[in-house]
């Protein structure tokens, strides 16, 4: 009976170690398992944030670069919205580097890298085509250089040419920009992306280069002039550029005395845009002699005489002896000669009647002016200027400051230096108007505080800090519940089976395989608390041995 009880006991041993085998491989596939789990989770909670790489790509871009992350082992996603690649912010710029490098992206236009892919064999049409596709591609990319253009497209109209200059055409172009949120292009722009395109096409005139934005606004309008009713935004900046000059100047000048924050200036200025030539002629008489100046002087004398006879007009006025002669003789007389007298000769005088005329004409020069004057556009024809300064500030030995009124030569001071570095003009009817008065002090903006817990940052700090203190919770959960025991399990020995005891001998049977030590009078009660306990610590062995118990007595 006993041998048969031993063999029993041998025959469930093979099979409970051989159940001990099996839960020890489920112990171990649980704990790898869990590791795992902890693992995934780990990483889970350890996510890179991504950021953009590149948005609003073309398809053909979009795949080129996801091939080249792909290949760089970078890990990449989309977002929502489908329009941007997002990559781990730690590798943004070195992918961005890498990608720049292999000439990505593109940017959906072809430029003159279409020529290098030419096919043998193709005809002169296609050659020219592409040569047009290249030329727009090229333009396209360096008017999207600028900084407010986020698109553009071009569109060019290149004619054939032809041998005779009747049927000639010059090329035409469209350009559309598509503008960036909140920017435009003022007219000088305009004008640069005209003249860049025309300088690119050959025989392109400007007038032939048309710029529409992506609202649909012709940006460049060449075909008429500005009207007299409209205005010309290139001349209302001009104004805005003066008026904004005399105001810097006025209260640089003027910031030193008063302090920076003390003075306000505001200037209205009338520009004049007309062009006007004027070209005058003045006649005037000569007023000094000195400046007269004879242009040309005849003269013409003539002398006749009759010889005794009757001259003149007939009548009777005429033959009436003339009047005894009322001028003064300035030739002395000569005396006669006296007979007899010596040295002297008697004189012959001679009384014959004489006529005699003289005409003379003289022409003098006209004083004579002449003046053409032409007067540029943009002249200032009148400056307003308004100028207000505050109270000067006084600060007393305690360190407070105070406000006091500006003294009468202060404000004569003051309005001095605005005059000159307004360039007034009292001729031309420029005022300036300097006011002193307190300024009203600035509204306290109140900025709600914002509580901690409510700041972005903070958000943003307590989201990382949660989810990483959510993993390692869960971890430990799963480590005392799960892998702890199974890994208690692997490390605890095995239990050896129950040996059968002696015949006639009172030995106690030991449950865990150590060597049973002696009991005392006592030793049923002990053995039976070791047996409760046993049963306690470890339900499924005691359980196991009484089922070997059982099948063994069967």
């Amino acid at each position: 009976m006993a041998a048969g009880n031993n063999a029993a006991l041998t025959n469930d041993g093979g099979l409970g170690s051989m159940s001990q085998m099996g839960n020890k491989l489920l112990l171990v596939a649980g704990a790898a398992a869990v590791i795992a789990v902890m693992a995934v989770f780990w990483l889970w909670s350890q996510q890179p944030d991504y950021r953009v790489l590149f948005s609003n790509f073309t398809d053909k871009d979009g795949g080129a670069i996801v091939a080249a992350l792909e290949k760089m082992n970078v890990p990449y996603k989309f977002s929502d919205s489908g329009t941007a690649i997002l990559v781990p912010a730690a590798q943004v710029h070195q992918a961005r580097l890498k990608l720049a490098a292999d000439g990505l992206p593109k940017g959906g236009n072809i430029g003159f890298e279409i020529l290098e892919n030419q096919k043998f064999g193709v005809s002169q049409f296609v050659e020219q085509v592409n040569f047009q596709r290249a030329l727009e591609g090229e333009l396209e990319r360096s008017i999207q250089s600028i900084g407010a253009v986020e698109v553009a497209r071009i569109h060019l109209a290149i004619p054939k040419a032809s041998v005779f200059v009747r049927d000639q055409q010059k090329p035409t172009a469209s350009v559309l920009l598509n503008l960036r949120a909140g920017r435009s292009l003022d007219a000088q722009q305009v004008g640069a992306v005209v003249h860049l395109v025309a300088s690119s096409v050959p025989d392109l005139p400007a007038a032939n280069v048309t710029v529409v934005d992506q609202n649909g606004n012709l940006l460049s309008d060449t075909s008429k002039k500005m009207g007299a009713n409209n205005l010309d935004p290139t001349q209302i900046k001009y104004i805005d550029d003066i008026q904004q000059s005399i105001i810097k100047r006025v209260e640089s000048i003027i910031s030193p005395i008063v302090g920076a924050k003390n003075v306000r200036a505001e200037a209205s200025a009338e520009i004049d845009f007309s062009s006007v030539e004027q070209a005058a002629e003045t006649y005037k008489p000569n007023q000094k002699p000195d400046d007269v100046t004879i242009r040309s002087l005849q003269s013409n004398e003539s002398k006749t005489s009759n010889g005794g006879a009757a001259t003149g007009v007939p009548g009777a006025l005429s033959n009436q002896p003339p009047a005894a002669a009322t001028a003064p003789i300035t030739t002395p007389p000569v005396a006669a000669a006296t007979p007899g007298t010596p040295g002297t000769t008697p004189v012959v005088v001679d009384t014959t009647p004489v006529n005699s005329q003289k005409n003379m004409t003289t022409n003098y020069e006209v004083d004579k002016t002449v003046r053409y004057v032409q007067q540029a556009m943009g002249g200032i024809k009148r400056l307003n200027v308004a100028v207000v300064v505050n109270n000067m500030p006084v600060v007393d030995k305690a360190g407070k400051t105070t406000y006091r009124p500006l003294t009468a030569a202060e404000k004569t001071q003051i309005n001095d230096l605005a005059q000159q570095a307004m360039g007034f003009n009292k001729e031309r009817g420029d005022s300036l108007t300097v006011v002193n008065s307190s300024f009203a002090g600035e509204p306290v903006e109140i900025i709600p505080v914002v509580p901690l817990w409510k700041s972005a940052e903070i958000i943003e700090y307590g989201k990382d800090a949660l989810r990483f203190l959510v993993g390692i919770v869960v971890l430990l959960l799963i480590y005392k519940r799960a892998l702890s025991p199974m890994l208690k399990k692997l490390m605890t020995p095995a239990p050896k089976l129950l040996s059968a005891p002696a015949e006639g001998n009172d030995a106690v049977v030991s449950l865990s395989g150590e060597q049973p030590k002696a009991i005392a009078g006592t030793g049923y009660d002990q053995s039976l608390e070791a047996a409760k306990q046993l049963a306690k610590d470890n339900p499924r062995m005691v359980a196991s041995v009484v089922a070997n118990w059982t099948n063994g007595n069967e």
